[in-house]
C-alpha cells in the first residue's frame, strides 16, 4: 500500500515539474524581445517570478531524482533475481564440420540449348545420343571504352 502511495506521490511531482518547466521564460530573446515588447511578458514581475520558478525546478528536480531512486530500491520484484531469471539456457550443439559428397565422379553438366543463330541449324545434333560439350564462354564485346 505505501508503494502505491509513493507512486502516486512521484507521478504528481512529475506533473507539477512539467508545469514548472513549461511555465519558465526562456533566457534567450524571443519575436516580442526582438519588436521592443521584452518586458510585457512577466506575470511575477521582472524578477521575483524568475527565482520563485527557479527554485521550484531545482526543489522538484530533487525529488523527482530522489523518488525514482527510492521507487527503484523498492520495487516489487526485488533485488533477487536476474533479468535473465526463468529463461532455459540453449542447448548444447556438437560443430561438425559439413559433410562432403563421397561420389568421385563430377557431376554431369546439364545440356546447352540448340542454337539458334544459324538459318540451317538442326536439332539432330542433341538429338543423335552423343555427350554435348559444356557452353562456351561468352566473346566479350568491343566497346567504345570512352
Amino acid at each position: 500500500m505505501l508503494y502505491y502511495l509513493l507512486v502516486a506521490v512521484y507521478v504528481l511531482i512529475c506533473a507539477l515539474l512539467l508545469v514548472v518547466v513549461l511555465l519558465q521564460q526562456g533566457k534567450g530573446g524571443d519575436i516580442a524581445a526582438a519588436f521592443g515588447g521584452a518586458g510585457s511578458q512577466t506575470a511575477f514581475g521582472a524578477r521575483s517570478g524568475a527565482t520563485f520558478l527557479t527554485r521550484a525546478t531545482a526543489v522538484l528536480g530533487a525529488l523527482f531524482i530522489l523518488g525514482s531512486l527510492g521507487l527503484g530500491m523498492l520495487q516489487k520484484n526485488g533485488a533477487a533475481g536476474s533479468v535473465m531469471s526463468g529463461v532455459a539456457a540453449p542447448a548444447a550443439t556438437k560443430s561438425a564440420a559439413p559433410a562432403l559428397p563421397t561420389s568421385s565422379a563430377p557431376p554431369p553438366i546439364p545440356a546447352a540449348p540448340p542454337s539458334t543463330s544459324g538459318a540451317g541449324s538442326t536439332p539432330s545434333a542433341s538429338a543423335s545420343g552423343s555427350q554435348s560439350k559444356a557452353p562456351a564462354a561468352p566473346v566479350a564485346k568491343k566497346g567504345g571504352g570512352r
